[in-house]
Order: structure tokens, then sequence, then C-alpha cells
């Protein structure tokens, strides 16, 4: 694996000097996501296998063109997951593609986000030059979190090689509910259970239908269905409904021609919005399904205390990710230049002029 990594780098300084513009790109299950890509490819998915994990611990260390199926089925086999449940988008899905996306699935908002989870990181930058960030514990995190920065970066900041990440025992138990609500009926009660110590792992709302996902010890779920009623799903088509939602498979997400990911405030009141919309995350997250202007959508997300990304389809000229505000635009540009001195890495995948 040595040799590798010492192929990249040297081809990191060669694009370097030459101003060559690099395409990261590990098993290309999210080229859909960000940008246009640009630039040479880089290969990034010969440099994989998992190097060290310890259940009783937690911790895994794996390098990132390990694929997600890989980890996430030796994670099972000793009764841990992911905590952030990511989306694969496909048989190919890397774990270095996984961070750098910083896509989460529906238990993100009851376990932890895909930054949460990350204690340590190994990279190439700009230079070429091998980089450790972090550790295999908490504690090893002090100061500015450089590991963490990765999450969601699109591979504009180095070539992720190592990903130490932080794992959750499975839970014991699960178990799906089904509710009739309108929107603003589903929201409130989303939220207000949110407040209340029950076992949620997911939610969603779409066309009229609110669905809750419970995790946890059994005697937890079983109290838990008993004090909020319901129509119980059949376990089976839960587990399909839910896997259907985080890979978006459901015919919701396979019929938009064009689909915007809004994180707004949980309490925001529906959007007035033209298309369909499906809730996640207690109403933090929403999707939508629309032809409406990329001005009016990114109004709507900003004016419920949050931001909208053109996830799918639509006209990436006018930007994918929603406008930072100028003092955040001057703190990604100083980190852009640290790290990648010459801008080859991944160029506008991320904003136009990063």
């Amino acid at each position: 694996m040595h040799e590798i990594i010492e192929q990249l780098a040297s081809t990191i300084r060669e694009a370097a000097a030459q101003h060559t513009p690099l395409c990261i790109r590990g098993g290309g299950s999210k080229d859909f996501y960000g940008g246009p890509l640009r630039g040479e490819t880089l290969g990034v998915s010969a440099y994989h296998g998992i190097i060290d994990y310890e259940p009783s611990e937690l911790v895994m260390t794996a390098r990132a063109g390990t694929s997600l199926v890989e980890i996430e089925n030796t994670l099972r086999y000793k009764g841990q997951m992911l905590a952030f449940e990511p989306p694969h988008f496909g048989l190919h899905s890397t774990l270095g593609g996984c961070i750098a996306t910083g896509l989460a699935g529906p238990r993100r908002a009851y376990t932890a986000s895909v930054r949460d989870t990350v204690l340590g990181a190994r990279l190439l930058d700009g230079k070429g030059d091998d980089l450790r960030f972090g550790g295999q514990v908490m504690k090893n995190v002090a100061g500015f979190d450089v590991s963490r920065l990765l999450a969601g970066s699109m591979g504009t900041l180095g070539v992720i090689l190592e990903l130490s990440l932080k794992v959750l025992p499975l839970p014991v138990a699960e178990a799906t509910l089904r509710f009739e609500h309108a929107a603003a009926g589903a929201i409130a009660l989303m939220n207000e259970w949110a407040g209340q110590p029950l076992p949620l792992s997911a939610t969603a709302w779409h066309d009229g239908k609110l669905q809750v996902r419970l995790s946890g010890a059994a005697a937890a779920v079983s109290a838990a269905i008993k004090q909020l009623g319901g129509e119980r799903v059949d376990d089976n088509a839960a587990q399909r409904y839910w896997q259907d939602i985080r890979e978006q498979s459901a015919l919701f997400f396979t019929s938009a021609k064009t689909l915007w990911r809004l994180s707004v405030k949980s309490t925001t009141p529906p959007l007035n919005l033209p298309g369909a919309q499906l809730l996640e995350w207690n109403g933090a997250l929403r999707w939508l399904a629309t032809d409406a202007d990329a001005a009016a959508v990114r109004a709507a997300a900003q004016s419920g205390g949050g931001h909208a990304t053109l996830f799918r389809g639509g006209d990436k000229a006018l930007g994918v990710f929603h406008a930072l505000p100028p003092a955040l635009h001057a703190i990604e540009h100083k980190l852009k230049r640290a790290f990648d001195p010459a801008g080859i890495f991944n160029p506008g995948r991320l904003y136009p002029d990063f």
C-alpha cells in the first residue's frame, strides 16, 4: 500500500507544478452530487482495506478506498454499525466518498452526524505531503479539529487516505409506526416527541403519512409503541421503507427531475413552495421535488433559518450549495489555500470559485 501512496503523492506534486486540476474519485457513486466534475481523474479506490477494528472500543480505522459494504458487513458481524446510517447510492460506494460528501441517512438526527464520528484522518495535501490529524479516541481531539473538516469538504482540501471512526452497537429492537397527518401536524408531533425520552431513530413524512422508527432496548421500544399508538408496520416492510428513504429509491426520489435538499429549523412551518415534499429529521431536513426558481427555493430555506442545496438535476451553473456569508467564505478560502495552494483538488465541486 505504501507504493500507492507514493504514486498518488507524485501525481499530486506534478499536477501542482503544472496547475493541472485533479478530480478525486473513489467508487463514483456520488458523481452526481456537487458541482460538475473537472480535471484529470485521480483514482483512489486501490487504497482500500480495514486497518484496525476494536469492537470493545467502538472504533474502526480503514483506508478511504474501502467499500461501505465491507465496512458495514464487518461491523454487523460484531453487532455494530455506523452511527449516521450513510447512503450508498451504488455498490461501489467508498468510505472516503462517504466522508467527503458528508451525507447521512435517517438515523443522523438521533445519533450523530458524519462529522461527529470522525476521530482521526490521514490525507495527502496539495503539495503531496502525508499528513495525520486526530487519533482513535475522543481525547486526542484538541484545538482546531482538522480531521472533522474533511466531512462535507467534497475532496477540495486533500486526498483522504485513512479514517478513524466512532461506531455504535446495533439496537436490540426496532419498530416502525405509521400515522396520518398533514404536514403541519406532523412537524408539531415530531418536535414534541423529540423533546421526550423516546427511543426515536428516524422520522419521515410524505403525502399525509408520518412514519416513525423506534430503536433501542426491547422494553424501551415496547413502552414507546404503547405511548405513541399509531399503526405498527411489518418489520420487513419497515426495513425496506427506511432503506428506500436512505438510498433514495422511493418513488418520490426516482420521479423527481430536480431535487432540492433543504436544511431548516425543525419547527419551521410547511414551506410555501410548489412541488412535492418529503420531511425527515423531525422536520429539519426537507426534500423538495420542484421546478421552482432557485432563488425562491433558497429564500424559503433562509427564511426557515437554514440553507438549500441543489441535490440532483437542475441548472448547476447557478451554484449547487447555498452561498456562504462573507466571513465564512473568507475562512473557507484561507483553509483552501493552506491545504491546496495550487487549487488543483476538485475545482468547482464545492463552490464555483473554490
